[in-house]
């Protein structure tokens, strides 16, 4: 029995208790899903059954890690009554950040562009069930927009990475909306409603690119403090590690740009990082 199969039907085992919201591994994923991308993951993520039901959910995902070759992370905490971050009131800028404000020991996973389309990928997230971002180019998820689906019926939020890739700082108010707002209306399109974040290709932004976001209906520009490679980790912090709130930036490459390794190695490598450093991950749409 193929990975694959064995994922789909730890999932629908897992329906008996409630701990996740589908086991198809194909029509469900051509249909547009009932979540809409832009809004909190916290109602998917957060509404397992308490007692039995709810401890035999987290072992069934401790078992899938471990399957995977990994030591588990911890469970992620509750989503935060009231969200830490301010974000843009109508008629205000558009705040850019870097990290969540918060003590606790949780980062946040985000995955950018979407050009390569790893099946072993989605088994291994819906498997671990670990929530992360998706900032996502039209030019790179065009050939198979039902990929990203996959992604997102799991909870996990679709956001907008301008529809060809530019470095928005090399181009006028008038182009930088025309890729922002674009993207909007075809992830919109695609996945069921307009998303909420903005990430800037390469981090390169600027007071167009803020004021563009502003007027396409976008609330935050979403940057990054870490930012994983192959099998290490980027740091901008000069300690060279983890702290409280980091977004780490990571992104949808095959083996031709990862050297022979695949995204689904790629992600182990950095869980591994991650749980090491004592750290486990939260839904960034939780706390924005």
């Amino acid at each position: 029995m193929n990975r694959w199969i064995r994922g789909a039907a730890l999932v629908c085992a897992l329906l008996a208790t409630g701990a996740t919201t589908g086991c198809g591994t194909g029509s469900r994923a051509d249909a547009r899903p009932a979540a809409p991308s832009g809004s909190s993951s916290a109602s998917a993520r957060h509404s397992q059954p308490s007692g039995d039901g709810k401890r035999a959910a987290r072992a069934a995902v401790e078992a899938a890690y471990r399957r995977w070759g990994l030591q588990p992370l911890a469970a992620p905490p509750a989503p935060p009554a009231v969200k830490p971050v301010r974000l843009r009131a109508d008629g205000g800028r558009v705040p850019v950040i870097s990290e969540i404000p918060t003590q606790q020991k949780i980062v946040f996973l985000t995955f950018d562009d979407g050009a390569e389309k790893d099946p072993e990928f989605v088994t291994m997230m819906r498997e671990l069930k670990v929530p992360f971002t998706m900032f996502l180019t039209d030019a790179a998820i065009r050939s198979d927009y039902g990929y990203f689906k996959k992604l997102q019926v799991l909870g996990n939020g679709v956001q907008n990475h301008t529809l060809t890739h530019p470095d928005l700082r090399t181009l006028g108010a008038s182009a930088q909306r025309q890729e922002i707002c674009g993207q909007q209306t075809r992830l919109e399109e695609e996945y069921g409603t307009a998303p909420r974040l903005l990430r800037p290709p390469y981090g390169n932004w600027n007071e167009d690119t803020r004021a563009a976001a502003a007027s396409c209906g976008l609330e935050a520009i979403v940057l990054w403090r870490e930012s994983m490679q192959i099998k290490n980790m980027q740091y901008q912090s000069p300690t060279g590690k983890l702290h409280p709130g980091d977004i780490i930036l990571a992104h949808f490459r095959g083996p031709s740009e990862l050297k022979g390794t695949t995204i689904t190695e790629m992600t182990a490598n950095l869980l591994r990082h991650i749980r090491d450093q004592g750290f486990t991950v939260a839904a960034l749409e939780d706390y924005l």
